[in-house]
């Protein structure tokens, strides 16, 4: 798993490249980037890298993706 989620880090996020470097915000962003592979896969991504394209080319998709809606009386916002 550790590689699996290390490839998916560098290879998707470009982890490896990352400029932070100072204090605890090298690991702050490992943290933001398992958080983002984890909801993507707990919501049935099966291609981490498909998906973030996907919200990169289209950002209102991940409020959709995460079933964050406009409306208030929504079940589950």
């Amino acid at each position: 798993m550790e590689n699996s989620s290390h490839h998916i880090r560098d290879v998707t996020f470009t982890e490896d490249a990352s400029t932070v470097h100072t204090g605890t915000a090298p690991r702050a962003m490992a943290a933001f980037r398992n958080l983002a592979i984890g909801a993507l896969k707990i919501l049935g991504a099966d291609n981490i890298a498909k998906s973030t394209r996907a919200i990169h080319h289209k950002p209102e998709h991940a409020f959709h993706i995460l079933g964050v809606t406009g409306d208030p009386d929504a079940p589950g916002t």
